[in-house]
């Protein structure tokens, strides 16, 4: 199992951040990546990657940071991604539900961080949040065949998620596809198996039967459970090998 998408520098494990780790890699998680929000958070998760020979990580400004994205701020992800175990560009793209940031900002951050992936030959890990029809315009607007990328805590229709993987992106399915009634079970049985990716996104959405509590990378098994109920006749063995493949394959890890 690969947790792609975790945040383990948060203030959330400033207590028992290696015990979190620890419990991680027990449980069978081969690898995780733990993904930036600010340029803080890319040092911080730089630091960790450099702790931990299993850990990698992503740099980039989040859409709720998006109003604090200059020139500098691309030049320094721009530098910061030289380092040895980035292994993406992120987390970006469109937040019109929370909107921390004025949606102006926040497509500017989102099209230069595009551009800043293809320069550099580096998946995008994309947030879209109330904002697939806007997201995935940009992206198709921006795709010539180098950009290549995951849909993170994929929360969109079938449509939306077929323009995805019509880009060639990957579909990330995280603690919700765990919860009651999510539409999201319904969507997964029409991905492709070699596009589908399992992450936590914690210390938010824990599955089920954490729901409630903070999450952690541990919990990715949950969320592989839950896919084998729903992609029958697939055995958890099964879904650890696909989804640990496409994760190693789209990251290069």
């Amino acid at each position: 199992m690969i947790d792609t998408h975790a945040h383990l520098d948060f203030p959330q494990y400033d207590q028992d951040r290696e015990e979190v780790i620890k419990r991680a890699f027990d449980s069978g998680l081969e690898a995780l990546i733990n993904i930036s929000v600010d340029l803080i958070a890319c040092t911080k998760s730089i630091e960790l990657a450099r702790k931990h020979e299993k850990i990698y990580t992503s740099v980039g400004i989040h859409p709720h940071d998006a109003g604090k994205f200059d020139d500098n701020t691309h030049e320094s992800l721009r530098k910061l991604a030289g380092e040895k175990k980035v292994v993406a560009i992120g987390e970006s793209g469109l937040d019109f539900y929370r909107d921390y940031s004025p949606r102006e900002a926040q497509i500017r951050a989102f099209e230069a961080q595009i551009d800043l992936a293809k320069e550099l030959n580096l998946p995008l890990i994309v947030h879209i949040r109330n904002a697939h029809r806007e997201g995935l315009d940009i992206l198709e607007q921006k795709q010539d065949g180098r950009l290549q990328g995951v849909l993170h805590c994929f929360s969109g229709s079938l449509s939306d998620a077929k323009r995805g993987l019509a880009l060639g992106f990957y579909l990330a399915f995280g603690g919700s596809l765990t919860f009651p009634k999510s539409r999201v079970q319904e969507i997964i049985k029409h991905v492709p198996r070699d596009r589908i990716l399992s992450e936590t996104d914690c210390p938010y959405i824990t599955p089920v039967p954490h729901r409630g509590k903070r999450n952690e990378p541990s919990y990715v098994r949950y969320v592989v459970k839950k896919m084998v109920e729903i992609l029958p006749p697939l055995s958890f063995k099964d879904v650890d090998e696909i989804t640990t493949k496409n994760a190693r394959g789209i990251f290069k890890i």
